[in-house]
């Protein structure tokens, strides 16, 4: 009776039962746990625009940006190793899915000392070039070069959550996360209320938490022997398994630094408006985070999903879990967006005490709220075609809407509404572009998944042809 917590803790064979049901049963924990993710951010906010002030919030929302564009060798080590994982597993290659696994944790040590030289020699001059205040540039880069200091914990927590997702195990990475967001919470408020360490001390919480949240993840893989073996020479990096990573990872780490930049270019129009627009981006990019939430569970659930029915070449189900998949988490974003329409105010307000910053961050918010259903589907898309192995498309289609919609966009409504009132246009501008792109992708993405390419991307199919 029931499912015993063994098997919770089990890798998940998602080629068999009925296809939601799998679905659903893998995101809700994902959900869960990057729910208790986004925390990690969202205290910080709390902790410091209650404790320091709004500046410091400002501060922290601006490194945003910069950090998670330094992450993008990261996310695709992740992407390529999930993709990698999910379809050895399902084919049961117990050999390559060692070795794809062997070749993660040593990609991912090389990426930190890169990630970490070049951050440390970027952080200043990046912050110069986005016109970042003088009055928070300081507390920005003394942030940034903290969370530098321990990327290897942030790196390692999350390419080895993609790994176990891979296997089908989302409930190893949210115990362990929320494990490392308790821990994150108490530092925070012990580091910044009570120590008075100001920004440094949330940048210095958050890597303390993510380097346990790291150290558990590889002990529980350590001790999968029934599914993959982790020994010394299947660390040895070979040509085969490392490219091919790479490869599927790519694009996916191409996406989020396209993402990134485009962020950090419209992070500038950002700070053009003041400390107070800011401040606004901030809050609203933190309840965002938490709107989003489904939306990225869902994708990934179903890049794992169609990553094991490749794998045992079970295209009919992969079909039929998109379709679900889908549907359901549409479902799930409407009701975000109505509860974001009638409690946004009170939300706004947990950030900060400032009524006119709550008020300003409310409107703002509304003009996103739709948008989550349109990213509901490119997200549960863009995962089955990532999951088949294609994931050049998803790049392409945010090249798209990032690039040639967003940006322009946002400058172009700021440039046009320009008057002697509002010398740098309306700040509205930064959210209406990003509806705009948000929409767009949903339509191109259901055109090209139901083109049907991704189907021809399976990994067994191209090692034979190597």
């Amino acid at each position: 009776m029931g499912i015993s917590l063994k098997k919770l803790f089990a890798p998940a064979d998602m080629t068999v039962g009925k296809p939601w049901e799998q679905i659903v049963i893998f995101t809700i924990p994902m959900l869960i746990g990057n729910i208790a993710q986004q925390l990690y951010n969202t205290v910080d906010s709390i902790v410091v625009g209650r404790y320091v002030g709004d500046n410091a919030l400002a501060a922290v929302g601006s490194a945003s940006p910069i950090f998670n564009l330094l992450l993008v060798l990261f996310i695709g080590i992740s992407v390529g190793a999930s993709v990698m994982v999910s379809q050895y597993f399902g084919a049961k290659q117990r050999e390559e899915l060692s070795k794809t696994i062997g070749n993660c944790v040593t990609l991912t040590a090389l990426a930190s000392v890169i990630i970490m030289v070049l951050g440390a020699v970027l952080v200043k001059p990046l912050l110069h070039m986005l016109n970042t205040p003088a009055s928070i540039i300081d507390w920005c880069a003394s942030y940034l070069m903290i969370l530098l200091m321990g990327i290897a914990g942030v790196a390692y927590y999350n390419i080895l959550c993609g790994i176990l997702r891979g296997l089908g195990d989302s409930i190893s990475a949210l115990i362990y996360l929320l494990i490392a967001t308790v821990i994150n919470i108490v530092l925070d408020i012990w580091f910044v209320a009570g120590l008075k360490m100001g920004v440094a001390g949330v940048a210095l919480a958050t890597v303390i938490a993510q380097v346990v949240s790291a150290v558990l993840c590889m002990i529980k893989l350590a001790r999968m022997t029934a599914v993959f073996d982790m020994k010394w020479k299947y660390l040895k990096m070979d040509r085969f398994h490392a490219a091919t990573i790479i490869r599927l990872g790519l694009p996916s780490g191409v996406t989020q630094a396209i993402f990134s930049m485009a962020m950090v270019v419209v992070q500038s129009l950002t700070n053009s408006f003041g400390e107070m627009v800011i401040a606004a981006n901030v809050i609203i990019m933190r309840v965002d985070g938490f709107a989003m939430m489904p939306n990225f569970s869902f994708g990934t659930a179903m890049t794992t999903y169609a990553g094991q029915n490749v794998g045992a070449k079970r295209y009919d189900r992969v079909e039929q879990g998109a379709k679900q998949g889908t549907l359901i988490a549409v479902g799930v974003s409407a009701v975000i967006t109505a509860a974001i329409l009638v409690f946004g105010k009170y939300l706004m307000a947990i950030f900060t005490t400032t009524s006119e910053l709550v008020t300003l961050s409310a409107n703002m918010m509304k003009i996103l709220a739709v948008g989550y259903i349109a990213m509901a589907v490119t997200q549960s898309l863009s995962g089955v075609m990532r999951g088949a192995g294609d994931t050049m498309t998803p790049m392409w289609i945010s090249l798209i809407t990032t690039v040639l919609i967003r940006v322009p966009l946002a400058y172009g409504i700021s440039y046009l509404t320009r008057t002697p009132e509002l010398p740098t246009g309306d700040y509205r501008c930064i959210f209406i572009s990003l509806l705009s792109s948000w929409v767009l992708g949903a339509v191109i993405t259901t055109i090209c998944y139901r083109r049907g390419k991704w189907k021809e991307k399976g990994l067994k199919t191209q090692k034979a042809e190597n």
